[in-house]
């Protein structure tokens, strides 16, 4: 394929020794597995149940990083490198996860999973410098990479996942009070906050609410209907390995490149009850909410619902 050929020539660029996994190889087809099993799967079966996933952080957590550990392992390797916008600081007590130094390409929302044996031995060489300062070091170097577009497709369903889920059904649209106002192409095309591809007529802005599995409804309403006071979070992990505390102040991301809002956290069986300082647009169960203190990640977990706002 023409990527292989340009990673087969970046190797002498780079003065690197490069392997490319055979195909057929066993450990690749073990890839390809769990990769099925543990993403793709995972994601479909949250959008059939009205829930917005988050592949890239289900990719992280369960495959790409336990992947490249295991075939480092194998080779002898003590490092692994990626070309995330992240960076990674080592601290008395471990290792800390932090924002990368260009704040429109920070990636560090998708790796709030990462244990510190992941961080231990990770390397993100791009994550102290900015987009343009890693494109015109590549350039310097004759790497054609640097002048290809960036995909910002979902790397298993590039032209949507709704491709994937050839059976989602049709339903009714309903607006707050249950009335029905027009039929939706199947929930798993839609995600709270969207407003384009309702095809409704409406003397105002209409808005995804929520996505309700069990009627196979999509719920619409006012923009305003789609402030929330907080969040709860299921699933927790913690960067340091425990949480800073049962309650805490710090800031929450409830989706990529969204900024971030402080809020106040408690935690409680397993899960944690987050309050917004005001009014958060679009809380989108499934979505990975990820909790910092200033450039450094604490730790996240997965949306598990919105709290309305008081009215």
């Amino acid at each position: 394929s023409s990527r292989q050929v340009r990673v087969r020539r970046s190797g002498p660029t780079l003065f690197v020794d490069l392997t490319i996994v055979p195909k057929r190889a066993a450990s690749l087809e073990q890839a390809h597995e769990e990769f099925r099993r543990l993403v793709i799967q995972p994601t479909l079966s949250a959008y059939r149940r009205g829930i917005t996933p988050n592949p890239c952080a289900f990719c992280n957590r369960e495959v790409r990083f336990a992947l490249l550990l295991r075939e480092a392992d194998r080779r002898g390797i003590p490092y692994i490198a990626t070309g995330h916008h992240a960076r990674i600081r080592k601290e008395d007590d471990g290792f800390s996860l932090l924002r990368g130094k260009d704040p429109g390409k920070d990636q560090s929302y998708f790796l709030y999973s990462l244990t510190q044996g992941e961080l231990s031995r990770a390397l993100f060489p791009v994550g102290e410098l900015t987009k343009e300062e890693v494109k015109r070091l590549a350039e310097g170097q004759g790497l054609t990479a640097a002048r290809l577009p960036e995909s910002q497709d979902l790397c298993f369903a590039p032209a949507g996942v709704g491709e994937l889920i050839p059976d989602a059904r049709p339903g009714p649209i309903l607006d707050l009070s249950g009335k029905e106002l027009g039929t939706h192409r199947g929930l798993p095309h839609y995600t709270v906050g969207q407003r384009r591809g309702l095809g409704l007529a409406s003397p105002e802005p209409l808005y995804v609410v929520a996505l309700d599995p069990e009627r196979n409804a999509l719920i619409v309403g006012p923009e305003s209907a789609l402030y929330s006071r907080g969040l709860v979070a299921r699933e927790l992990h913690w960067i340091a390995g425990a949480p800073p505390g049962e309650a805490f102040r710090c800031q929450v991301q409830i989706r990529y490149r969204a900024a971030p809002v402080e809020v106040e956290v408690r935690l409680k069986g397993g899960r944690a009850w987050v309050a917004f300082e005001s009014p958060v647009r679009a809380v989108a169960p499934g979505q990975a909410a990820v909790f910092y203190l200033g450039e450094r990640v604490l730790g996240g977990g997965v949306i598990a619902h919105p709290l309305a706002a008081r009215r």
